[in-house]
């Protein structure tokens, strides 16, 4: 059976603990899908390398890539198994469609932890990550999910993390809390963005720094949008699976390419 492959948004590291609808939704990740994965391979925006990279390593550490967070989070664990030989299989699609891939001994960041924990608080699936190449913009991670896209005949779950809306900067400027209202200029993106991904209108969303209204004020830079890329090159036609906004301007939406 076929897996979708999924973008979803991981937000702050205390989304892990925190009440709000993005949590509950992770949580009920596993429901969605036509059957349980046998390995995982995330695309996190918080692993970036100047080539495209994969860990190789068998027991990944749980990387605490953040401060001034509560102490609770640095206690965390998340002790899933790696993955080695789908990092294995991740080198060999890519080189066949032309891509030169590096391995890595890497553990897992919180955009690929956080989201696992609620997912499969268990972590007996084994996870690997490939980085995202920023420098690279959109189309070469659209072209990464094209070459990846076989995985998902062969049970694994592509999941592309990151944030579907990430001026951080607006977020210390203006003190929001977490019920903050969600202004215009993040609205008008994420519609923009919802209704090319829904119809199929993959050049425009390939094009959309260009295209999308307010796009770079939603994403003064590129990482935490591009694992969504790479989900919609190994997928199919995308449906939106959760809306919710933090922060005001954090979209927290997901998406299955199926």
């Amino acid at each position: 059976m076929t897996l979708p492959a999924l973008f979803v948004s991981h937000g702050a590291p205390t989304l892990v603990i925190d009440d709000v609808p993005a949590h509950d939704f992770l949580k009920t990740l596993p429901s969605l899908l036509p059957e349980a994965p046998r390995a995982i391979l995330m695309i996190s925006a918080h692993w970036e390398t100047p080539v495209p990279a994969v860990s190789t390593v068998a027991h990944p550490d749980t990387i605490h890539d953040f401060g001034g967070f509560p102490e609770a989070l640095n206690r965390l664990q998340y002790p899933a198994p790696g993955a080695p030989e789908l990092a294995a299989r991740v080198v060999e699609l890519l080189a066949a469609a032309g891509i030169s891939a590096a391995t890595a001994s890497r553990g897992l960041d919180h955009g690929a932890w956080v989201p696992l924990m609620l997912a499969w608080p268990d972590a007996q699936i084994p996870v690997t990550q490939l980085a995202v190449q920023t420098q690279l913009g959109a189309a070469h991670h659209y072209a990464l999910g094209r070459a990846l896209a076989p995985l998902r005949d062969e049970g694994v779950l592509i999941i592309g993390s990151g944030s579907f809306t990430h001026d951080l900067s607006e977020f210390r400027r203006s003190r929001l809390e977490m019920n903050s209202p969600e202004p215009g200029w993040v609205t008008g993106f994420a519609d923009w963005m919802d209704t090319a991904i829904v119809g199929g209108r993959t050049d425009d969303l390939l094009a959309y720094r260009r295209l999308a209204p307010e796009a770079v004020h939603n994403h003064p830079t590129e990482e935490h949008l591009l694992p969504l890329h790479v989900a919609l090159g190994a997928g199919g036609q995308g449906r939106r699976i959760h809306q919710s906004t933090t922060f005001g301007i954090l979209r927290m939406d997901a998406y299955a390419f199926e």
